[in-house]
């Protein structure tokens, strides 16, 4: 039977760090603040903005949601994102995508602070994410899948790990990270061919790809790591990820559950890049303001 990397206990063990660099920063005169920029209602958004809000409470991170009508025109749209991205007040901001289909993401992707992308959306973050440039932001869900591995004390170093997956937003950033921990990655999707024997031959396999139990059982290597980052919902209502879980659990040597595994990783890193980008601001305050990057 598996390991069950639970979500829950490296969220608790990054708990503690992360209140002590919020109080030291509060004690600068500095108040971390996360911004929520969130079209609509849907029911998924809302469920991760209360969870993400709970996560910021807890660590000594004010957050604030600007919830905007869905029928939203894109002018108004931008100029409303450019108010938030220019309060000094704010730190970080967090823009939940997808946005209704009459709305284009790329110009506040172009507009958004660098410093205050705290979900690695802009093109300067991506950019230095593929460089394997440490100071940008990787996206939130991609960075808790390395932390949910590295609490486990699963080396990366020369291990062989594929990736089901190929979005800007998981992926090909995962992919990065894992590189830059000297990992050798191979990034497969739903139109590889041969996708099962390239599961079969990971050491550490994550599925990301957004298809229900699309990883089964005879996909995973014996003893290997699977690590879950899908969300969905089943034929029955139920959510489940994008492995066989019941299959993986007699075959993986460490398995990450759906719910209670990645996600729940995902808005601690979010609080960790929301100190990070305030304890910037803090000590960069004047040469931000004149233009300049440090």
């Amino acid at each position: 039977m598996s390991k069950i990397m639970q979500g829950t206990d490296v969220a608790k063990a990054m708990k503690e760090e992360l209140i002590l660099k919020a109080e030291e920063l509060k004690q600068k005169g500095v108040i971390p603040a996360l911004a929520i920029v969130r079209v609509g209602a849907r029911p998924e958004d809302l469920a991760y903005e209360r969870g993400a809000r709970k996560r910021m409470e807890l660590v000594g991170i004010t957050c604030k949601v600007m919830e905007l009508p869905e029928d939203i025109g894109q002018e108004e749209f931008e100029r409303a994102f450019s108010r938030v991205n220019a309060d000094p007040n704010i730190h970080g901001i967090l823009l939940f995508q997808p946005l209704p289909g009459h709305l284009d993401a790329n110009p506040v992707k172009v507009m958004i602070d660098p410093l205050k992308d705290v979900d690695g959306m802009s093109p300067v973050n991506i950019a230095k994410v593929f460089a394997g440039d440490e100071t940008g932001f990787a996206p939130c869900t991609a960075e808790a899948v390395v932390e949910i591995l590295r609490y486990y004390g699963i080396g990366l170093e020369g291990k062989r790990v594929t990736v089901v997956g190929r979005s800007m937003v998981v992926g090909r950033p995962l992919a990065m990270l894992l590189l830059r921990e000297h990992a050798t990655v191979t990034i497969c999707h739903t139109r590889t061919a041969e996708l099962e024997a390239e599961c079969q031959n990971a050491e550490i396999l994550v599925a990301a790809a957004g298809k229900a139990r699309m990883i089964s059982g005879e996909m995973i290597r014996e003893g290997a790591v699977v690590a879950d980052v899908g969300i969905n919902v089943d034929e029955n209502g139920k959510l489940c990820g994008d492995v066989d879980y019941e299959a993986a659990e007699t075959k993986a040597a460490y398995l990450s559950p759906v719910p209670g595994g990645v996600g729940s990783v995902t808005s601690s890193v979010l609080a960790k890049h929301v100190i990070r980008s305030a304890d910037y601001f803090a000590k960069n305050a004047c040469k931000h303001c004149r233009g300049v990057v440090v």
